[in-house]
């Protein structure tokens, strides 16, 4: 996209309004322009190759959801896409920029950030760092006599704490609206507020029993990145960077949203380019491995694929839309299918995902900019597209 200096008013972006169509196409892919960052270090030497295979047509048919099919290239120019990337067998075989991100751009990722975190909590519980059965009053005394005490860990990773939290952004109270007024994120209506996400955790309350059904809170993951950071003693840009984002090779440096205490955004600040999301995937792909060094712990990854003995009953018996009929909810990850189909899928609003699946040996990265947090029929025909384009890659050999 060609731009003008200055820039024409219509695409400036502003505080109320970045993350929405169409100031969202440029600033998800300049982030650290428009928020408080921190660095996640690439590896000093070269990154991980990408190696290419044999390509895929943007002409591959795909059945959409209300039955029209469509061209790969219309179904991605529709859901607003700013990059894709597939793999198959380790090797690329589609890699698309329809919207000026260039393979050097990170992008937000919005709540694919929390699998990130996830993972970083999966390697410390195989380090023995944390103990995924403790009450996370044992590593932050300060939720004691608070909303969070008696939650455990693993309360956490499956988003089955009893916290009250609203994900309803188009409520001014909601607390995913006011957790984005401490962040700094939008404009400030309740000035009272604090200017720390912990700060923030300390005064949820309860609206339940923790351990009950998943339900979708983003303020989970900003609870396990605490427990992160104080049992490891490094913060999380640092964590990612030592235990991700160096090992498994990535190409460029990430981003990291921070708040005014320097405290990660830890459930949707992250931004990274395609290809080293591509790594990622195919990292978890790869069983955690990179070459001989097991980077994520296969008792984790395994985990993850298999859930609990509760995981899925508890995920069909939530207030949260999800979708997904026989899914789960796992470690940060989304599961979508039932037990017979082992998928792992990260998701960020807005359009962003990362879509693994090990019986197809095949990785998919999209992020996109859709102009609203939620939209269902572009999630549907992304979901589509993506089982489709596993079914012609495995069809083909």
């Amino acid at each position: 996209m060609t731009i003008s200096f200055p820039t024409p008013v219509a695409l400036r972006w502003a505080p109320d309004s970045w993350q929405l169509g169409p100031s969202n196409r440029w600033s998800f892919s300049h982030l650290r322009e428009v928020v408080r960052t921190a660095r996640i270090a690439a590896p000093a030497g070269p990154a991980r190759p990408l190696v290419s295979g044999d390509p895929v047509e943007l002409s591959l048919p795909i059945t959409r959801a209300d039955g029209r099919v469509s061209p790969l290239q219309d179904v991605l120019d529709e859901g607003f896409t700013d990059g894709l990337l597939v793999l198959h067998r380790g090797q690329v075989v589609l890699e698309h920029y329809p919207a000026g991100l260039t393979p050097t751009d990170t992008h937000a990722l919005l709540s694919v950030s929390k699998s990130l975190v996830g993972t970083v909590a999966g390697i410390l519980i195989g380090q023995g760092v944390i103990d995924e059965t403790s009450v996370i009053t044992t590593y932050i005394p300060e939720f004691a006599g608070r909303g969070y005490d008696g939650a455990t860990v693993r309360h956490l990773l499956d988003m089955r704490s009893g916290i009250k939290y609203s994900e309803h952004y188009e409520e001014p109270d909601a607390e995913i609206t006011v957790m984005g007024q401490v962040v700094d994120w939008t404009p400030r209506i309740f000035p009272d507020l604090p200017t720390s996400i912990y700060d923030y955790l300390t005064l949820l309350v309860p609206a339940g029993a923790h351990g009950g059904p998943f339900n979708y809170r983003s303020c989970e993951t900003d609870a396990l990145g605490w427990v992160c950071e104080r049992a490891s003693g490094q913060p999380m840009n640092e964590l990612i960077s030592e235990l991700i984002w160096q090992p498994m090779g990535a190409e460029q440096d990430a981003d990291a949203a921070v708040d005014r205490a320097g405290t990660v955004i830890h459930d949707g600040g992250i931004a990274a380019t395609l290809r080293d999301l591509g790594r990622f995937g195919q990292l978890l792909l790869d069983g955690g491995r990179v070459g001989d060094r097991q980077v994520v712990p296969e008792a984790f990854l395994a985990d993850t694929y298999r859930g609990g003995t509760d995981s899925r009953a508890a995920f069909a018996s939530t207030a949260t839309d999800t979708r997904m009929p026989g899914g789960m909810y796992r470690n940060q990850f989304w599961l979508p299918y039932p037990a017979e189909r082992s998928v792992l899928m990260c998701m960020g609003i807005y359009g962003q995902m990362i879509y693994v699946d090990p019986s197809r040996d095949y990785v998919a990265v999209k992020l996109s900019s859709w102009p609203v947090a939620q939209r269902p029929d572009l999630l549907g025909d992304t979901l589509l597209a993506v089982d489709q384009l596993g079914d012609h890659l495995a069809a083909r050999g």
